[in-house]
């Protein structure tokens, strides 16, 4: 077959409704105006930084391994034979080990036998809950900017994407923003705290807020909640131990970011059973199933001691404090990150107000890479963080040093 022939039947004519891939591209501001697709910013600025040898601190994956209490664990279960299907709703000793989590951090008790399911990362389990809950006629709920695999999935499902506005330098939704936003129509609110790619950690009152309102509007609330371990002051609150949440909450999180283990993709959902069953009827589709010795080796990670999760926070945060400095250095406007891999930076004191075409220039230009923020945004949205970039810190001290000394040299080469 043609590409000229495999292009046309991807088309459709003018006034017909969006196809399944049109509305991804489109949720996740890939969709040009022509109905052409383009590439992820990830994509872009990845491949900008290997034609220049730029240190790219776009893309939010760590360079250094896991535990290696959790990397033997991986090895003995390949040895063992744990090479084939896991139970679609997950290992049972990733289940209870993630149950023993919720208790020990938070004091959720959680059934690892009806009320747990592991997924191939937290993506697939925000897919399979959006997918299973909404679909045309309903809203979907976000803060802004948003995750964009959150449009791109809102999209598929045919609901309507809805959001809040987080503004800098605090990132915290205005009075009554929040009210404004619900409405009888909101089926699923979905909220990423600690929140990539501002880095704020929400307080306790903006997440009652949320599930007083859901609870007004009868609305479930989908937590991605990845960075729970990668805080900088502010404690994480699941927001399923708030009072009226436990009923209608659905929690995510996985193993990649707080074990440095992206590439595994180990995520894991839990809830209430009828919820918790519903997303589960979806994700058997998806996947079924992935990551059979990972599953376990994340249990072992699951259960390591408090010195374990504490110490890997306390890192991170000096790594923040190092490529802050830098920033600082270069002349940017560093706003706060209380959580997350991330840290925002404004171009607007280096008179730069197009942050996407500079993040397209630095590469080449210094040396370094990052991701505009307005890529996590729709139009409005957008316009409001033109000036933002999110850098990630995530990376080796040395390397971190490194880019912040080409960070330096911004202001005389613009």
């Amino acid at each position: 077959m043609s590409i000229s022939t495999a292009e046309s039947l991807l088309r459709t004519s003018p006034g017909q409704s969006r196809e399944p891939w049109q509305r991804t591209a489109a949720g996740a501001n890939l969709l040009g105006p022509d109905g052409n697709l383009g590439l992820t910013i990830f994509e872009e600025i990845t491949a900008l930084a290997g034609r220049h040898g730029a240190i790219n601190l776009g893309q939010g994956f760590p360079d250094e391994d896991g535990p290696a209490e959790m990397l033997d664990a991986a090895r003995a279960a390949i040895a063992a034979g744990a090479n084939q299907y896991a139970p679609g709703q997950g290992l049972p000793v990733l289940r209870s080990a993630v149950a023993a989590h919720q208790e020990r951090f938070y004091g959720l008790q959680v059934d690892p036998d009806t009320e747990v399911i592991a997924s191939t990362g937290a993506t697939e389990a925000i897919a399979s809950a959006l997918l299973a809950l909404t679909g045309p006629g309903d809203e979907v709920l976000t803060f802004e900017p948003f995750y964009d695999s959150y449009g791109a999935i809102i999209g598929l499902s045919g609901a309507t994407h809805t959001t809040v506005s987080l503004d800098a330098p605090h990132f915290l939704p205005a009075d009554g923003a929040l009210e404004a936003a619900f409405t009888d129509r909101t089926r699923v609110v979905l909220v990423n705290n600690p929140h990539n790619p501002t880095g704020t950690v929400f307080p306790r009152a903006v997440l009652q807020q949320i599930v007083d309102l859901a609870n007004k509007h009868n609305a479930v609330i989908v937590t991605d909640e990845v960075y729970e371990h990668l805080t900088f002051g502010p404690a994480h609150i699941p927001v399923a131990t708030l009072p009226g949440a436990a009923d209608r909450t659905l929690t995510i999180s996985s193993a990649g970011k707080t074990f440095s283990v992206t590439g595994w993709k180990v995520g894991w959902l839990t809830g209430p059973a009828p919820l918790v069953s519903a997303v589960r009827t979806v994700k058997t589709f998806l996947t079924y199933t992935s990551g059979t010795p990972f599953q376990s080796a994340v249990a072992v990670g699951l259960g390591l001691p408090d010195q374990y999760f504490t110490g890997a926070a306390a890192t991170l945060q000096a790594k923040r404090d190092v490529l802050g400095a830098g920033l600082q250095a270069a002349g940017l406007g560093v706003l706060p990150s209380s959580g997350t891999y991330f840290v925002t930076a404004d171009t607007a004191p280096l008179g730069i107000t197009d942050a996407t075409a500079l993040a397209r220039r630095l590469p080449e230009l210094i040396g370094v890479a990052a991701i505009p923020v307005a890529v996590f945004c729709h139009d409005d949205g957008a316009r409001r963080t033109r000036s933002l970039l999110r850098f990630a810190f995530c990376k080796k001290f040395d390397v971190l040093e490194q880019a912040s000394e080409r960070l330096a040299r911004l202001g005389g080469v613009l």
